[in-house]
């Protein structure tokens, strides 16, 4: 059930309280007068009671009918029962009918409504044998004008209470606004510096490679140092393309799914460790099927760090790579053999950025090393209804 749901069965609760109570103390308050019981009088008036006051649970659209009904009720029995001196027949209606129409009508129906609550009351007097003075015209004021005005101080109050709540929340909403500004600012000026740093120097190590291979290629060096040297060109220019993405996306020049590799490309980021001395195979199980954009990327992102930490902490074997297609999941895993102890596989960033991408998309990290103790297995497993 809704907030709005519970908010308005509450208020029909109280009305309905309210109500039953008004028609209780109205009923008791006309039996115990000093008026003769029976007779099709004394039962059309109380039937006329307990109608107006039941009214009282009607919508707050019908304010001004309520009032009109219950000041109406008041000013009928009076003539009815020949004009008994009491303080009347239904003043607990009467309050309430007045303290719901200044609390929810607006404008002439509000000022109407109060004016004919205070008139009927002032006749109900005179038609009870008062004489019309400002006794009178005092009690009529009295039930009548208290009771609206303090539906209208309510009302008023209630509205001012929410634009102050709606200002807070505006003024608080503005305030983590400015802050996720400044914040977002400040990530995107270290991106920049972070971006022209490291752009400068993987720069340099592109142009020094570049030459030392050509220099090592003029001087008859062998194939395995100059595809050594091709091998950091290629890697220094694939991390200054990856650099300028993200600071395109930074910048929001274009989404974070455009140019993403994917893992379709797997054998592309193999073949980059290959060529720097890394032996990995790559072995694909089911049939590959579409992932989301930001999914494939991430899992593309997982397995280069998966690779980067067994060259980082492997001991230069062969390094297994499975990627597994089923119903609903897809799963990464690497296996390569490690230099113990093991304590040390684990430090650093490696391991906790790939379980923060995989939790990001609902997904669970398995890492550790192998029963035979020579091995560390890192696997990912990602449920595609999780992710969605």
């Amino acid at each position: 059930m809704s907030s709005y749901a519970r908010a308005h069965r509450r208020l029909t609760r109280q009305s309905l309280l309210v109500t039953a109570a008004c028609v209780t103390f109205d009923v008791l308050a006309f039996v115990v007068q000093d008026l003769p019981v029976g007779g099709w009088r004394w039962m059309v008036v109380l039937l006329a009671v307990i109608a107006a006051d039941a009214a009282l649970a009607t919508p707050t659209r019908y304010s001004g009918l309520v009032a009109v009904a219950a000041v109406g009720v008041n000013v009928g029995g009076a003539v009815l029962l020949g004009g008994p001196r009491s303080l009347g027949l239904n003043e607990t209606g009467v309050l309430v009918a007045s303290f719901r129409a200044g609390a929810w009508l607006r404008g002439g129906f509000a000022v109407g409504s109060l004016v004919v609550v205070v008139l009927g009351l002032v006749i109900a007097h005179l038609v009870r044998g008062y004489a019309f003075d400002w006794h009178v015209v005092v009690a009529a004021l009295k039930i009548g004008m208290v009771s609206w005005l303090v539906g209208r101080y309510t009302t008023a109050r209630r509205r001012h209470l929410d634009e102050l709540r709606k200002r807070t929340e505006l003024e608080e909403r503005d305030a983590r606004e400015a802050v996720e500004r400044a914040v977002a600012e400040d990530r995107a000026a270290t991106a920049r510096d972070l971006h022209d740093v490291i752009t400068h120097h993987v720069s340099a190590i592109s142009v020094h490679a570049g030459a030392a291979r050509l220099r090592f290629a003029r001087a008859g060096a062998d194939d395995a140092a100059l595809g050594s040297l091709r091998s950091v060109e290629q890697a220094s220019r694939s991390a200054l393309g990856d650099l300028r993405h993200m600071l395109d996306v930074l910048h929001g020049q274009r989404s974070a799914a455009d140019e993403q590799p994917g893992l379709d490309r797997i054998d592309e980021l193999l073949h980059g460790f290959r060529t720097a001395g890394m032996a990995a195979r790559c072995t694909i199980t089911g049939t590959p099927f579409g992932l989301p954009q930001t999914l494939d990327g991430a899992l593309y992102r997982i397995v280069q760090e998966m690779l980067t930490n067994a060259l980082r902490h492997g001991d230069g074997s062969t390094i297994e790579v499975a990627v597994r297609y089923r119903a609903h999941t897809v799963e990464v895993e690497t296996i390569n053999p490690y230099r113990p102890p093991a304590g040390a596989h684990g430090q650093g960033r490696g391991l906790s950025g790939i379980r923060e991408r995989t939790e990001a998309f609902g997904g669970r990290m398995i890492s550790g090393p192998q029963p035979d103790g020579r091995h560390w297995s890192t696997a990912v497993i990602i449920d595609l209804e999780d992710s969605r």
